[in-house]
């Protein structure tokens, strides 16, 4: 019985470390992640710098992607991951040690290595280890895994502000977060398996790389910008929202983000069995259709009570993101999976770094633009893909 559930889900050894190590460093990245644009607040930033993290956040997540898709093909995954998660935590303790506002941002620039540098890395391993027919699984549990770090880290979290203040429960979770990543470094060092060295074939030039993209997945790649315009114009601003405009508490908080990865978690792997039978293209349109509707739904939430429907809806947003991803895979060349990956994220989010610098502009301006435009971008986003998007024939 339990060979079988395993079978089903996929989880093979090295997966099963994996999906191990997303929770220990998540959980320590999540810890103090979310109330980061509050805590910038309270050491005294204002609006621009808002922006500035939230634009740093994209841009540094593209520019980290194609390194990071580059170093997996070249070393192998085992040793990207070691690398990366040394990465992340220095930039932990950087953060939990120096208390201002230029820290916060040299620390998040390398903590953010974990989630943008090692992803290519995460979704090779996931090819390699796993077959064709269970890919889209092999994605849904990685995704539906790291939510349990996005459900209960913020709410630990909010705790710690609430014990200690803003500025001490910060840098205590930050604290926290390091021990948990060098824990993790033990695992994967000691448990994940070296992929063979003969299936590698790294390309370090990205133009070269591009050349080599397929026309199916450039279409994709053109829907999936405008979406993640409609999701980074408000994104640093959601807690702001939440705390300023409706008067929620920082716990209150953590507790709607517990609620948005629950629901995720609940869909996951229905999703998942259904998208590596049937077409993966009609689930993407659906989660694109949910990128769209958060940010009108949030604008109509003025209680905790409306907001708790508010999250349920960006919770489902991640209905077909594991069919995407696992698009993105059996839409790549053999053997240059991790960089192709890579490449498709930098050039993704190098454009989308941008949606955050204007959406602090267009929140200065009025909260309500800056959320009607994100509902905009995504809903054109999610046309495009309805009517070009890549099929199972593709």
């Amino acid at each position: 019985m339990k060979q079988s559930v395993a079978q089903f889900l996929g989880l093979k050894k090295s997966m099963v470390v994996l999906l191990g190590m997303v929770v220990l460093v998540g959980m320590g990245e999540r810890l103090g992640e979310r109330f980061l644009p509050i805590y910038l607040q309270t050491l005294g930033g204002g609006v621009v710098l808002l922006g500035l993290f939230g634009g740093m956040n994209n841009l540094l997540g593209a520019l980290y992607s194609f390194p990071g898709g580059y170093l997996s093909d070249r070393f192998g995954y085992k040793r990207a991951l070691i690398f990366f998660n040394l990465l992340s935590m220095a930039g932990f303790l950087i953060v939990a040690l120096i208390p201002h506002r230029a820290a916060v941002l040299a620390g998040a620039a390398l903590f953010l290595s974990w989630s943008a540098i090692s992803l290519p890395a995460t979704m090779s391993m996931i090819s390699r280890v796993l077959p064709s027919g269970k890919r889209t699984m092999g994605v849904s549990m990685h995704a539906l895994v790291r939510r349990i770090p996005m459900a209960f880290g913020p709410v630990i979290g909010g705790l710690l502000i609430g014990w200690f203040g803003m500025v001490d429960g910060i840098r205590y979770a930050f604290a926290a977060a390091a021990l948990l990543g060098a824990i993790s470094l033990i695992f994967q060092q000691t448990m994940i398996e070296e992929p063979s060295k003969k299936d590698r074939r790294a390309e370090a030039n990205p133009f070269a790389l591009f050349r080599q993209m397929s026309p199916a997945l450039r279409r994709l790649l053109a829907s999936d910008i405008l979406i993640r315009f409609c999701e980074q114009i408000p994104y640093v601003f959601v807690v702001v929202w939440c705390v300023r405009n409706v008067g929620v508490s920082p716990l209150e908080f953590g507790v709607l983000t517990a609620i948005e990865m629950a629901t995720a978690v609940l869909v996951y792997i229905p999703v998942a069995w259904l998208a590596d039978r049937t077409a993966k293209r009609p689930f993407i349109i659906v989660t694109f259709g949910f990128f769209a509707l958060f940010p009108l739904v949030l604008l109509l939430s003025g209680s905790m009570e409306l907001l708790v429907t508010a999250f349920v809806v960006r919770g489902l947003k991640e209905f077909g993101e594991p069919a995407r991803k696992a698009m993105i895979m059996e839409l790549s060349p053999p053997g240059k999976e991790a960089g192709m990956f890579g490449l498709y994220y930098l050039l993704r989010d190098t454009i989308v770094s941008m949606a955050a610098f204007g959406g602090a502009f267009l929140w200065d301006i009025s909260p309500e633009l800056n959320l009607l435009a994100a509902a905009g971008f995504g809903l054109i986003g999610m046309i495009l893909f309805a009517a070009t998007g890549p099929d199972k024939s593709e």
